[in-house]
């Protein structure tokens, strides 16, 4: 069934020090509050990391995506549940036998704080 304009589509990830690790890994994003515990046992999550709750959303419909905005608003820490819901703003049909999409994004955190929000737009293929 095709999305449409309105449609609210959410995912939630509980992030874990693997994660960081494998995405320091990856991304070679190495800063010190990445790889240096806090007080409490926790590290800080790279924010492309927390990105990567939206772009799930959108693999998961086939988004080629051509544009993403992200505003961090506050860190996610390991051990964080992030909750991403993301809004459909744009769902057109094409002549070429493509959709134009366009969808917003809203992530928060357990305690209901917002950590990051932006959107989207691309593609389905």
């Amino acid at each position: 069934m095709p999305l449409k304009v309105g449609d609210i589509i959410s995912f939630e990830r509980t992030f874990t020090i693997r994660d960081v690790e494998l995405f320091t890994e990856i991304s070679g994003d190495e800063g010190v509050h990445h790889r240096t515990p806090d007080e409490q046992g926790r590290l800080v999550i790279q924010g492309l990391l927390t990105a990567t709750l939206p772009t799930k959303v959108g693999g998961d419909h086939n988004v080629l995506a051509r544009n993403m905005n992200f505003e961090f608003l506050r860190p996610v820490f390991t051990g964080d549940t992030i909750i991403c819901e993301v809004k459909i703003e744009k769902y057109e049909a094409q002549a070429n036998n493509r959709t134009t999409f366009i969808a917003s994004f809203l992530c928060k955190n357990k305690n209901g704080k917002e950590v990051l929000k932006g959107d989207f737009s691309g593609v389905i293929l």
